[in-house]
C-alpha cells in the first residue's frame, strides 16, 4: 500500500468555498478510489487543506488518477483559489492502522520528522518496540516514511479530543518512561508539526 498527502496553499479567506466544492466534487471522484481523511490547518502554516489518499499500488494510483479525471465535475473548482499545490507518497510502517473511517479527533497532530539517510529502518524498529504502549492514550493515525516527495522522511498523525487532552496524554505517556522511542544522536535533523481539523466529509474526524 502506498499513501499519498496531497497539501494545497488556498488564498486566505477562501477554505470554507473550498471545502464546500470539494465536498460536492468528491462523489464523482469516490467512484474509483475511497477519500482517507481530509483536513485543514488550525495550527502550523495556515490556509491549507490536506487531503489523503490510499493506493493499493503506483499502478493503481495512475488508474485511478487517469479515470478520475475523464469523470465530468472531477477534479473540484477550487484552481482559482490555490497558490500552491504539493503531493508526497508514503508508504506506512507495519504498525501503522489502516485509513477507515473513524471518529477519533475531532484535533489531529501532525508530526514530521527529517532524518539522516538511512536512519528510517532503525527508526521503525524502535518505534515497533513502543509503540502499541503509546496507543494506549490516544490512537496513531498513521506512521509512514516518504517514498516520493521530500526523502528521508518520518511522519507521524495522532488524534485527540483537543489541545487539553493532548498536553495531557503527551505528559502521560512520558511519565511511563517507554515515550519516546528515542532515536541516538544526530539522526533527526529537522522536525516540524501542525494541528489540522476534518472537514465534515472527512471519513477520518
Amino acid at each position: 500500500m502506498i499513501i499519498e498527502m496531497r497539501t494545497y496553499t488556498l488564498q486566505p479567506s477562501t477554505l470554507a468555498e473550498v471545502e464546500k466544492r470539494f465536498g460536492e466534487a468528491l462523489p464523482i471522484r469516490e467512484k474509483h478510489s475511497k477519500l482517507a481523511a481530509f483536513w485543514h490547518t488550525e495550527v502550523g502554516p495556515l490556509n491549507q487543506i490536506i487531503h489523503v489518499w490510499a493506493y493499493d499500488s503506483f499502478e493503481h494510483r495512475t488508474a485511478v488518477r487517469a479515470a478520475a479525471s475523464k469523470e465530468p465535475g472531477w477534479p473540484p473548482p477550487i484552481r482559482e483559489f490555490v497558490t500552491n499545490q504539493e503531493s508526497e507518497v508514503f508508504i506506512p510502517a507495519p504498525f501503522s492502522p489502516p485509513l477507515t473511517p473513524r471518529q477519533i479527533g475531532p484535533l489531529f497532530e501532525i508530526r514530521q520528522y527529517t532524518l539522516t539517510a538511512g536512519s528510517i529502518p532503525g527508526l521503525i524498529e524502535r518505534w515497533s518496540e513502543k509503540v502499541e504502549g503509546r496507543q494506549k492514550f490516544s490512537p496513531l493515525v498513521a506512521g509512514m516514511y516518504s517514498e516520493f516527495g521530500a526523502l528521508n522522511k518520518w511522519v507521524h498523525i495522532w488524534a485527540y479530543k483537543d489541545a487539553n487532552e493532548r498536553a495531557s496524554v503527551r505528559a502521560a505517556a512520558a511519565a511511563t518512561g517507554n515515550w519516546p522511542a528515542r532515536n541516538p544522536p544526530g539522526v533527526v535533523v529537522k522536525q516540524e508539526n501542525s494541528f489540522v481539523m476534518p472537514a465534515a466529509f472527512s471519513p477520518i474526524r
